[in-house]
């Protein structure tokens, strides 16, 4: 089992920063790709980033491209999400995920996931 624990969502202006963690625990950290999605109220939940186990390999969602970074600290066992030029259309709960095969970016193949951290863009 891999436990997921995400932080650092809030509320924030359009046009702001924020920089989410999700901090890992139970198997070795190293071994999982690890995604970031996001569910908004009404909507699927949706693929925002993903980073290959050493972290050389990134994939990303066309929306999010040039505005979120996503990076990794295997010593931490975290994963981060940085997002820039927050727009009123990423609110969203913003939820870290790990997946024991290569880099994807398909939902259903990731093995676990956090809880979730609201993230909110005010306009």
């Amino acid at each position: 089992q891999v436990q997921l624990v995400e932080s650092g969502g809030g509320l924030v202006q359009a046009g702001d920063s924020l920089r989410l963690s999700c901090a890992a625990s139970g198997r070795t950290f190293s071994d999982y790709t690890m995604g970031w999605f996001r569910q908004a109220p009404g909507k699927e939940r949706e693929f925002v980033a993903a980073i290959s186990r050493t972290g050389r390999t990134t994939s990303y969602a066309d929306s999010m491209k040039g505005r979120f970074t996503i990076s990794r600290d295997n010593a931490k066992n975290t994963v981060y999400l940085q997002m820039n030029s927050l727009k009123p259309e990423d609110t969203a709960v913003y939820y870290c995920a790990a997946d024991s095969a290569r880099i994807t970016t398909k939902r259903a193949t990731y093995d676990y996931w956090g809880q979730g951290t609201q993230v909110t863009v005010s306009s």
